[in-house]
């Protein structure tokens, strides 16, 4: 054991998340937040979160992807559907969610099932990225093992393919977590950090406090 690692501490300065001020809604909380994060200076992607899959040799898995949309629906991102998340996410189509803004001395954790996005959203999103990371979308074999100069060739042979308008790939698209539970954690001092879930309930949300 790393005996500095193990002697590092911070503590949080004094906040607190009331239950008083906590929205009825978690996405209306969660939008608070986010606005937030996106509103610091000090946080470079805001919208970054860890997605945690489990294949189907029941090992969970957890990787950085970034947020592109959301709503009362779900929460949205984009990846290559044969990718090791795709194949997860075929077998158990469940997932959790995780921001962590160290700055804010915050962290939403987000559990739910996945859907796949509309055709015409992926279709839509795609058309706006820009051409280098349109032409990846095809060259890239996602999570299978490559060298560089296969990378290459397959970037080049794309960009020779397509030299105007790049289509989306059939097997890359948008993926949506509906959420059943929400906790948002707002750090205190001496490890009291304040903790509240929404667990989703026939006739709507129930919040309940949680101990740190």
């Amino acid at each position: 054991m790393n005996d500095d690692l193990g002697s590092r501490r911070r503590d949080y300065e004094p906040g607190s998340l009331d239950e008083a001020a906590l929205a009825a809604d978690p996405f209306v909380q969660f939008g608070s937040w986010l606005d937030e994060a996106l509103a610091s200076a000090r946080i470079v992607e805001a919208n970054a979160m860890s997605l945690s899959t489990i294949g189907d040799d029941g090992r969970p898995s957890a990787r950085m992807v970034l947020l592109r949309g959301w709503d009362a629906r779900g929460f949205v991102f984009y990846t290559n559907y044969e990718s090791r998340k795709g194949h997860d996410l075929a077998v158990h189509p469940d997932a959790a969610l995780l921001f962590w803004w160290a700055e804010l001395q915050r962290q939403i954790r987000i559990e739910g099932s996945i859907e796949r996005v509309s055709a015409a959203e992926s279709d839509a999103y795609f058309a706006g990225r820009p051409r280098g990371h349109r032409l990846n979308a095809w060259a890239s074999p996602q999570s299978q093992v490559v060298d560089a100069a296969q990378l290459d060739a397959a970037v080049s042979a794309a960009a020779e393919r397509y030299p105007g308008d790049v289509p989306r790939p059939p097997h890359w698209g948008g993926y949506r977590v509906i959420p059943d539970r929400f906790e948002f954690w707002q750090g205190r001092p001496d490890r009291m950090h304040d903790r509240f879930a929404f667990l989703r309930a026939a006739t709507g949300w129930i919040t309940v406090r949680l101990a740190p």
